[in-house]
């Protein structure tokens, strides 16, 4: 039997308040006769009994506990400053053998594999070291009045007005990005992606509507100051200073490192497979997710055809895959057609789609509004990113420039843009 069991075990016969304190459950427990124990010591417990040895030896069921013999040889291995240690232990072997049964279970029932993924991410998502002891939470952040934390705590945007306002990406955030068709959210989760890319995260784009190769190719037109139009015959259409800068704007987007998942229609498990994947390939990268769009995203239920509850799951899905992975997660979101209905057209909050859930459970919430996508005469070329949420920070509106026809975004404070 398990000696991390009989240790576990031993120690809550010795220390009875570590049983408050567990996160393990008689069923995590290998051995049947473990499991049984754990049950009475939970059972004394909450009749106000005490659960060590002399109690437990006075129980009608002892034989079937191993006797006295047996629970004196639990009590001796004892070791309850190894506690924590053990639950671990028990829980990650635990985990091994419920990923096993679901296989098991995945293999004789023909289990689709998305329910397959669905099952042993719940299992992953298991974790016990989601604690910090305020000591060294103040030890992390000694230095921070002398550190530059825009670099070392989160992702840079690209737009340094946007920085100062949001602090940039950080780990375990969500950040939506919200507009109405051909307003310029590919483009701008696009220039986000490259930006953190070139600053040496690793950026995962979930492009759910737009297949890889026009991907590619937005990336390549606002890299290299490319129209457009001119990308579906580069042979015919581009000059020959173009072609001749063509193999270095490869170079600059080869080195973001980014990299592209256009398969329609996937879920928050299979996004959290691929990330982990990623994360193991590029170990010294921290990811950074980008997701287009939100509503395409399938949840793992079908909820009666429900939007607000499909919304819901997948809202708070993306708020603990931020959190589990330590990384920011930017997701784009259609705009309803209500914005249309207004004289004063710039979005806010209630036009989001499902929006209740999502406006609780995202740390900033930006919107796209450019006057020229409604009113073709003006000669205003900006685009507004209006910041109307920030858990962390200021609201306001920060306004770039936004080059049409070739996707580019060019920060207005700033000559020198990426």
């Amino acid at each position: 039997m398990s000696i991390a069991e009989k240790v576990f075990l031993g120690s809550l016969m010795k220390a009875e308040y570590l049983l408050k304190d567990t996160v393990i459950q008689p069923e995590q427990l290998e051995s049947l006769r473990h499991r049984e124990i754990m049950r009475k010591i939970i059972e004394l417990n909450h009749a106000g009994k005490g659960i060590d040895l002399i109690t437990l030896t006075t129980l009608p069921e002892l034989e079937s506990l191993g006797g006295i013999s047996y629970l004196s040889e639990l009590l001796s291995f004892a070791n309850v400053e190894k506690f924590d240690a053990t639950e671990k232990i028990i829980l990650d072997l635990w985990k091994e053998r419920e990923k096993r049964n679901i296989l098991q279970l995945a293999a004789l029932s023909d289990w689709e594999i998305e329910k397959v993924i669905a099952e042993l991410e719940k299992i992953n998502q298991l974790k016990m070291e989601d604690h910090t002891y305020l000591q060294q939470a103040l030890s992390n952040i000694y230095e921070a009045p002398w550190e530059d934390q825009l670099l070392s705590r989160s992702v840079t945007t690209g737009i340094k007005e946007l920085d100062e306002m949001t602090g940039g990406f950080q780990g375990g955030e969500v950040t939506i990005l919200a507009a109405r068709p051909s307003m310029g959210k590919t483009d701008v989760m696009l220039h986000f992606a490259k930006t953190a890319g070139w600053a040496g995260y690793l950026p995962l784009v979930f492009s759910l509507e737009m297949p890889e190769k026009l991907i590619t190719s937005r990336l390549m037109a606002s890299t290299g100051g490319f129209n457009r139009a001119k990308m579906r015959d580069p042979k015919r259409m581009l000059t020959e200073d173009q072609k001749n800068k063509w193999s270095d704007v490869i170079g600059n987007l080869t080195a973001t490192n980014m990299q592209i998942f256009d398969g329609a229609g996937q879920t928050i498990a299979e996004m959290r497979a691929k990330t982990r994947k990623l994360m193991h390939q590029f170990p010294y990268k921290k990811p950074i997710l980008f997701i287009d769009y939100l509503t395409l995203i399938r949840s793992s239920q079908v909820y009666g055809g429900n939007s607000h509850q499909q919304v819901t799951e997948i809202s708070k899905s993306l708020k603990i895959m931020a959190k589990d992975f330590d990384c920011p997660v930017i997701c784009l979101a259609q705009l309803n057609r209500s914005v249309e209905s207004r004289s004063d057209k710039r979005p806010m909050m209630s036009d989001i789609r499902e929006s209740g859930s999502v406006e609780q459970d995202a740390d900033v919430i930006m919107f796209l509004y450019r006057d020229r996508y409604y009113n073709k005469e003006s000669q205003n070329y900006s685009l507004e990113i209006i910041v109307s949420k920030n858990r962390n920070g200021q609201v306001g509106t920060v306004d770039v420039n936004y080059r049409e026809k070739t996707g580019k975004i060019v920060a207005q404070k700033e000559q020198s843009v990426i």
